[in-house]
């Protein structure tokens, strides 16, 4: 042994050891702790994912608050994709447009609420004449051509609903397939035609109807169809499954119903899709329609929402999912759709319509045909 080479005691090299294998035990454990975070980290499962398939980003501490006049079932897969991709956390409230439409008018400067999203664009255009919305960005916008937004960019669309007559292959012909919306006040189609009197959607169309022709055009036609026993369904989905089954020979409805019940129910499901003729009012485009309220506390969030509806995988999902037709990204409609045709709700001036659709309501009422 060297003059200056020392040994440590035996128990002192035991505890070196010791301590080293405590360390490395430790980072055994860190790794593994770091290899399970990374291997648990968070996706979206079932039809979100196909709108945003990576991995969720950590959570930051903003909130956007909407409220929808689209249903849940509908819209709430878009909801979890931007809040997974994006990590903003989104509250919503649902519930139908026009009273969701009311509840903001009442709350204010007061509501949380960030962005409205509406089954048309009517609701939005009675909140625009009450002061309560503000301009969406021109680049989000701009996103869409300039009949699927408001001139004055008070709301943009970002999916289409086709209004259409559905039939039933069985008990209706081809010859008797009528050609205008008007055509169905003639004695051939007494009893045979189905209304969705109380559904938002038919509100929507009967108020643009008013506009186009007329509120004593429109009232005398609903009057027509009572008088010729036009019977009452309380949304689109009965009137199509009656129609599927021969309950009904024919009924006025949004397209996309048609061709959800066909893929359910296959070949015992007998009925099919009729546009009418032309610019008719009754295969009307209606609009569905998202806004920024003049409330929010974070207009930018609210903007990058709505470009987040008109991205390529939101309306990938509007078209192949709920079959509606996409309006923004260059997204083609789903193979099952024909071309759109008719006029579009939005050409039509929405924010100069008020108050028309608590009028309308009140034909619908007077008219008799809730009672049919």
């Amino acid at each position: 042994m060297l003059k200056n080479e020392t040994t440590a005691p035996p128990r002192q090299r035991a505890d070196v050891a010791a301590k080293r294998c405590r360390q490395l035990a430790a980072l055994v454990v860190a790794l593994g702790v770091a290899a399970a975070a990374c291997g648990s980290a968070r996706t979206l499962e079932g039809t979100a994912a196909e709108i945003y398939d990576g991995e969720c980003v950590a959570e930051s501490d903003r909130q956007l608050t909407v409220y929808s006049g689209r249903t849940e079932n509908l819209i709430q897969p878009v909801l979890d994709a931007f809040a997974c991709e994006t990590g903003i956390t989104v509250a919503v409230r649902w519930g139908a447009s026009t009273d969701l439409a009311l509840l903001l008018a009442e709350e204010g400067d007061r509501t949380p609420a960030d962005v409205f999203l509406s089954r048309s664009p009517g609701p939005v255009g009675f909140l625009a004449n009450q002061g309560l919305l503000a301009t969406v960005d021109g680049d989000v916008a701009n996103l869409v051509t300039a009949d699927h937004r408001s001139d004055t960019r008070t709301w943009v669309g970002f999916s289409g609903r086709q209004r259409v007559l559905v039939y039933n292959l069985d008990s209706v012909a081809d010859d008797e397939l009528p050609a205008s919306i008007f055509d169905l006040t003639d004695e051939r189609y007494r009893g045979r035609v189905a209304i969705p009197a109380t559904n938002g959607s038919f509100v929507d169309w009967f108020t643009v109807f008013r506009d186009q022709h007329g509120s004593d055009t429109a009232a005398q036609w609903l009057d027509d169809m009572v008088a010729n026993d036009a019977r009452y369904y309380p949304n689109n989905r009965s009137i199509v499954e009656a129609a599927g089954r021969g309950e009904i020979d024919m009924g006025l409805v949004n397209h996309y119903y048609q061709y959800q019940v066909a893929a359910a129910l296959g070949d015992d499901h007998r009925a099919a899709n009729w546009d009418f003729a032309g610019d008719d009012v009754g295969s009307m485009l209606i609009i569905t329609a998202a806004t920024v309220t003049s409330a929010s506390d974070d207009p930018g969030l609210s903007n990058q929402f709505i470009a987040y509806l008109l991205s390529q995988a939101a309306q990938q999902y509007f078209s192949n999912e709920t079959l509606e037709y996409p309006l923004a990204a260059g997204v083609a409609p789903a193979g099952v759709l024909p071309p759109l045709g008719g006029p579009e709700i939005g050409s039509i001036d929405f924010d100069a319509l008020g108050d028309g659709f608590a009028r309308s309501t009140e034909i619908i009422e007077a008219s008799g045909i809730l009672n049919e």
